[in-house]
């Protein structure tokens, strides 16, 4: 028997009733509800939204979120998650940043219109004073949200909950020390001294890099400091079935298909793909510089074309790492034979400038053969020279044209060609570390060994023809386990 007119508008209202309850107590709920159709659940949304939750009713005080770009995560924190928040709760504060003023002030615009629209779900209402994107309230409460950009100012408030959506801008920003250090600071020094008493922080970004805000926060929770719960979405993860396969699964193909994710991945290199959308800073493969190009050696020729030394210093005393202690010099010494080089032995150690100038006169004695000693002309650099040069032959300040990456891609061919062999780990154990810096390369926490090393090949490559010099046994003891010495 069809419905009446008047039992179809009940069971209308009946189930519009049940549909506000749900997004009134579920946050998944609340953006189906918003999203009138146009916005779909996916499992790794409802996972999203299932830790903010935690975050809401404290059960989660730290939060970290990795997830590629454009697959939802601002659209859940930074638009949604505190329209929810605070309307269940609204004498609390929120502080919602970005990299950017007005990256946050639109996220927080959206906020707040989304507010206007559903207030009513919690029966609350924006504060009269509210036409402010970077600072709006709760009528007759005391909550709130303020938004602004990552290094801006966020004093005269509190927050139950402070979101960081995306702390850097892009891969320039977050391969700056620089940056990534004023970052740092300013969490510490700004963001995190807002915080209340039980109050949880939600860091949602996309991976650049391996000293990022979310690496050091990690580093520091390994070491004993705040504890973190991680997130980490990957654009293509592998499981094993029940047969012992290895099945292969892309994030979100009701909106990216395998080929548009594999199209994304062509388009955009190995090394960024693993950041940005696998959350692996560090590619397995190794970004500019393989993993799999490396040539090894047990016995290094017995007659090079030439020899030279090459440093990357460090700066000057204060600029000295936070723990207080120097940042890491690297000596190298190459030998050419043709178009072949070989790294015949390697110093790398946090060294102060009295340390570093040892450095360079026990390696000088250690390869007198090594003629040409290659300077790089800054930091620490020339001070050396002026220190040593009228005690050590050879010292030649080098100004490198370029940035880090550059340079590097520059010697790539040779090494891709098997043109660069390393001593075999057999011999030279450090030799480990050296290829785990390249392959981390631009996206690690250093870069010293690299630069010392393309410093090298760039020279060598250009170079003619040199002397030829001879070694007995003797004089290749520098590749033994005691290479790589520190002082």
């Amino acid at each position: 028997m069809p419905l009446l007119r008047s039992e179809e508008v009940e069971l209308q209202l009946l189930l519009e009733t049940e549909e506000k309850e749900k997004a009134k107590n579920s946050l998944i709920n609340f953006m189906e509800y918003d999203g009138q159709g146009r916005w779909k659940r996916a499992k790794h949304l409802e996972l999203l939204c299932s830790k903010l939750e935690d975050v809401a009713q404290g059960k989660i005080l730290r939060l970290m979120i990795f997830m590629p770009p454009r697959h939802g995560k601002s659209e859940c924190v930074s638009k949604k998650f505190p329209v929810w928040f605070l309307g269940r709760n609204p004498n609390e504060e929120i502080i919602l940043t970005s990299y950017a003023a007005d990256l946050a002030f639109d996220f927080s615009r959206i906020a707040r219109n989304t507010l206007r629209e559903h207030g009513h779900l919690w029966d609350v209402e924006l504060a009269e004073d509210s036409a402010s994107v970077g600072r709006w309230g709760i009528k007759g409460h005391r909550g709130g949200l303020v938004a602004a950009g990552v290094g801006g100012p966020i004093t005269g408030r509190g927050a139950k909950i402070a979101i960081i959506d995306d702390p850097f801008k892009n891969w320039q920003e977050a391969a700056s020390n620089t940056i990534r250090e004023h970052v740092d600071q300013w969490y510490k020094s700004t963001l995190r001294t807002r915080l209340a008493p039980g109050g949880a922080i939600v860091l949602v970004m996309t991976r650049w890099h391996e000293d990022d805000l979310a690496g050091r926060l990690l580093k520091e929770a390994k070491a004993g400091g705040e504890q973190w719960e991680t997130v980490v979405l990957s654009a293509q993860s592998e499981s094993i079935n029940e047969f012992g396969d290895k099945i292969k699964e892309w994030l979100w193909t009701e909106r990216y298909s395998a080929e548009e994710y594999k199209s994304i991945k062509k388009a955009i290199g190995a090394y960024l793909w693993a950041s940005l959308y696998q959350q692996k800073p560090s590619p397995t493969e190794g970004g500019i510089l393989k993993r799999d190009w490396w040539k090894f050696y047990r016995q290094a020729p017995g007659r090079f074309d030439e020899i030279i030394q090459s440093w990357d210093c460090t700066f000057k005393d204060e600029k000295a790492s936070k723990s207080g202690t120097p940042d890491y010099v690297v000596g190298q010494v190459w030998g050419r034979v043709g178009a072949d080089k070989y790294l015949l032995d390697q110093v790398r150690d946090r060294m102060d400038f009295p340390a570093t100038i040892q450095a360079v006169r026990t390696l000088t004695y250690k390869w007198p053969k090594a003629r040409a000693k290659l300077i790089e002309d800054k930091a620490n650099g020339p001070a050396v020279i002026a220190t040593l040069k009228r005690e050590i032959p050879g010292l030649i300040p080098v100004n490198p044209e370029g940035g880090k990456v550059v340079r590097a891609q520059a010697v790539s061919a040779d090494i891709e060609a098997g043109n660069v062999y390393l001593p075999d780990p057999s011999i030279a154990p450090w030799v480990h570390d050296f290829i785990e810096e390249c392959v981390a390369f631009p996206n690690g926490a250093f870069d010293d060994i690299v630069d010392a090393m393309s410093q090298s090949l760039n020279r060598l490559c250009v170079t003619g023809s040199r002397d030829k010099f001879s070694f007995n046994a003797s004089e290749m003891d520098g590749l033994t386990k005691k290479s790589a010495w520190n002082l």
